[in-house]
């Protein structure tokens, strides 16, 4: 979960938040398990529990199916992290992880309307996790991995879906990938282009930046440069890990070397998913009307006001700035829309699908400052939701 995912009360939220006010808004934790029918009579607990639950105990040992009408598990999240890229944290392991991911649910509850656990694991090895929630299937519907790094995570993700028989999504790459595609979209628009046409650079080539990358060209964009640490990544450079290299294969059209100066030179659109800074000259160097992303948090590689010297549009990843890049518009109704159609898995056209509904809850109201709907919108969870869905059963992945 990206640090912006933190939301904000319907009331006036001018002044800012002090730490007592936080620590008293984790005390105890963020959750809390509810009946959903109250027992106050013998009657009722012999319904809830013994001796009624042995009928439907047996009937589900007869027909494995009756689980999904009886318990809560097939339409419950596991939101799963490892504690190894946490936030802007870092690796600071599973217990402090556990705060996220709690705040992680309350999200899923509070915009998709679905119940979900988190599961933080004291492993980093990635048979050890399959394991567990191969061993643990029987108990949720679905799989949320959350704040596991890079190159980990890609290898993760890939062995779950391959051993599971449900959804599983890693939203530090997928959500971000959905909003930024619908935020690139509704920038577009704003600007009257087409996003196909766009020389795009992507700094960071991490969970989210490789995902992004993905999802853009899936979209159609066919020139994106991406950039590591070390620059550019670019077909022939040496040291390059497998995924690095599969990227090396796909991107920089223009078979550019160097570092940001040389890919910037030009470029219509800067995605920032890197976390380092950058200097407000580069973007100088861009082409006229850019789009400017800077979605790191808490602190964007470009201040968001310097970036509007230069930039058309400009994004980031936190609240206190017009066009906040936010997972909390895909992930609840992703979630929410694979398992309303009983979906297997979520599809690449399941992704495309809910940032077009993204950007359609947005259409009628679209501007420079507003190019992605607020995260406490409440159309946003239910089309997305609907998109997914549909999506879901054309590519046949559903019963």
């Amino acid at each position: 979960m990206t640090q912006a995912e933190t939301t904000n009360t319907a009331r006036d939220d001018s002044s800012p938040v002090t730490d007592d006010e936080i620590f008293a808004g984790h005390g105890g934790g963020k959750l809390t398990v509810a009946a959903k029918r109250p027992i106050s009579s013998p009657r009722d607990l012999s319904v809830a529990y013994t001796p009624g639950v042995a009928k439907v105990s047996r009937a589900i040992a007869e027909d494995a199916s009756l689980a999904k009408r009886y318990t809560w598990a097939d339409r419950l999240v596991a939101v799963v992290s490892d504690g190894t890229a946490v936030l802007g944290l870092g690796d600071i392991g599973a217990s402090a992880s556990l705060p996220v991911m709690e705040g992680k649910s309350v999200l899923f509850k509070t915009f998709g309307g679905l119940d979900s656990i988190p599961l933080v694991l004291d492993t980093t090895d990635v048979d050890e996790i399959v394991e567990t929630l191969v061993r643990l299937r029987p108990s949720f519907g679905a799989v949320n991995l959350e704040d596991i790094a890079a190159p980990r995570c890609f290898e993760l993700e890939d062995k779950l879906k391959a051993a599971l028989d449900c959804p599983v999504m890693h939203d530090d790459q997928h959500g971000t990938a959905i909003v930024t595609l619908a935020a690139l979209r509704g920038a577009n628009l704003v600007l009257g282009r087409d996003i196909a046409g766009q020389r795009v650079v992507i700094s960071g080539a991490g969970a989210a930046g490789v995902a992004c990358t993905k999802i853009l060209q899936e979209a159609g964009v066919a020139d994106v440069t991406v950039l590591d640490s070390k620059g550019i990544i670019h077909a022939g450079r040496e040291g390059l890990n497998p995924v690095k290299a599969k990227l090396a294969e796909t991107t920089n059209a223009a078979g550019l070397t160097g570092g940001l100066a040389e890919a910037l030179r030009g470029a219509d659109v800067f995605l920032g998913l890197s976390g380092s800074t950058i200097d407000e000259s580069l973007l100088g160097a861009m082409a006229e009307g850019s789009i400017v992303f800077a979605l790191s948090n808490p602190d964007p590689e470009v201040h968001p006001e310097v970036a509007a010297r230069y930039a058309s549009i400009v994004a980031t990843g936190r609240s206190d700035f017009p066009n906040q890049i936010n997972n909390v518009l895909a992930f609840p109704g992703v979630f929410r829309g694979a398992l309303d159609a009983g979906a297997r898995a979520i599809t690449e056209n399941m992704k495309l699908a809910a940032a077009d509904a993204i950007v359609a809850v947005a259409q009628d109201d679209l501007g420079p400052d507003r190019i992605v709907p607020s995260p406490l919108d409440p159309r946003v969870a239910p089309e997305v939701a609907a998109a997914v869905a549909k999506a879901a059963v054309e590519d046949g992945v559903t019963g």
